[in-house]
């Protein structure tokens, strides 16, 4: 990575109209979320995250021509922006200094106690998390944000684990972490959501003029009403104030790594 490229960076591609299967047998109907079927990326740092290894992109073709055309992870795109949405709206609050160490730890050893405390600390600690687990062996990818003085900073720390049957490994190293300006955070993300809601409109548009495919049936007027509530889904987050309670975060923490500990 050269000292101009980004830090992070989200890509990803739709797949072609043509190839979408609308949902359901029974009464086919294109949906918003089944019509952002694709690929993404997730670039931190250099290091493609989600980009699958030339072990894996070769189980997953079974060894025939053909197949998958990249080697990213293949969802509804929408998966990946709803949970970065989510991040900006829940993880977005700067971490006390004293609770960064706990930010930081992407899969702690939580000793459950049945307390508010220690559900204000779960609820906190889950917040900073991308939501992956719709993969398989999904990997562990948290961030968090700081602020001390004028330095504004979010990180990004991943994992990925091991697959038990050897077939899903990914091209990136099993573990890094970046950090970079809060601004510079919300502009990758905010570029990304201008981007598929973009592609989205296109894709409607197209939908409009053509019809959907032979044997589905489309509610345009549905997938339009939809189109611009989830254009307001990003400046919704980004004005949500959390208002997080960080003595009952301080506490819970405290309980929940402690071995031993009694929660009364």
């Amino acid at each position: 990575m050269s000292p101009v490229d980004p830090v992070i960076r989200i890509r990803f591609g739709l797949t072609p109209l043509e190839r979408i299967r609308p949902w359901s047998a029974e009464r086919p109907v294109p949906h918003w979320f089944g019509l952002t079927d694709g690929w993404y990326c997730l670039d931190l740092g250099g290091h493609e995250v989600l980009r699958y290894s030339e072990h894996t992109v070769g189980e997953l073709r079974g060894g025939r021509e053909g197949g998958p055309p990249h080697p990213y992870v293949d969802y509804y795109v929408v998966r990946l922006w709803e949970d970065l949405i989510a991040l900006v709206s829940g993880a977005l609050e700067p971490v006390p200094q004293d609770l960064v160490d706990v930010a930081a730890t992407l899969s702690p050893e939580w000793e459950w106690r049945d307390t508010p405390e220690a559900e204000a600390a779960l609820d906190w600690h889950s917040a900073g998390h991308l939501y992956t687990d719709y993969l398989r062996v999904a990997p562990h990818i948290r961030c968090w944000r700081t602020v001390v003085g004028t330095d504004d900073t979010v990180t990004v720390a991943w994992e990925h684990r091991p697959d038990p049957e050897g077939v899903i490994e990914f091209a990136s190293p099993r573990a890094g972490r970046v950090a970079m300006p809060t601004g510079e955070f919300l502009a990758a993300v905010t570029e990304f959501d201008r981007a598929l809601l973009a592609a989205m409109d296109r894709r409607i548009g197209a939908l409009e003029k053509s019809g959907p495919v032979p044997g589905a049936e489309a509610d345009m007027e549905q997938l339009r009403r939809e189109h611009r509530d989830r254009a307001t889904w990003l400046p919704r987050a980004r004005a949500r104030e959390r208002g997080t309670d960080w003595d009952a975060v301080r506490i819970g923490a405290r309980l929940l790594l402690t071995p031993g500990l009694s929660g009364n």
